[in-house]
């Protein structure tokens, strides 16, 4: 059981980078909530830059997602159903935009542009990982040998 108040401090943002920092995939998140039962579920992920996140959506159950960015400069990119890009959202730090409210089903990605970002995301519990996520059939998968050149041309133009 969490706690009943749980403080966000740089103190955690810096235990959780220190441990995105070990991290193969060059993330970490820190859950707020106390089991993948509960609703919602929020929680801090904090990403490196490259770290690649394939195009998903979420609709088994259909769910929205909150992406606030509590330090650091991000993206995140909307496509259509068939990969183009209709979007690209840039958060943080010079941009004037703190964070994006996705609406159920929608396809998108989040992408770190300065050294790190941490995010502060809230979506609909709970979580079961065969449903959580439909990923885009037209993106490279985690892993594979062309996420790296799949994410610069995501990033293209954007600094």
């Amino acid at each position: 059981m969490a706690p009943p108040v749980q403080r966000i401090t740089l103190e955690l943002i810096a235990t959780v980078l220190e441990s995105a920092r070990r991290s193969p995939r060059l993330r970490m998140n820190h859950n707020f909530h106390s089991s993948m039962e509960d609703n919602p579920h929020r929680f801090l992920n904090v990403m490196l830059r490259g770290t690649y996140i394939q195009p998903h959506r979420h609709i088994d159950p259909p769910k929205a997602e909150t992406f606030l960015v509590l330090e650091g400069r991000a993206v995140v990119v909307v496509f259509d159903a068939d990969g183009r890009i209709t979007e690209r959202h840039v958060l943080g730090e010079g941009s004037g935009i703190l964070g994006v409210d996705l609406a159920p089903g929608v396809w998108h990605a989040p992408a770190v542009l300065s050294e790190h970002a941490v995010f502060f995301e809230v979506k609909p519990g709970p979580y079961s990982a065969a449903t959580d996520k439909s990923f885009a059939p037209w993106a490279p998968p985690e892993g594979d040998p062309g996420c790296q050149e799949y994410l610069a041309r995501l990033l293209e133009g954007l600094g």
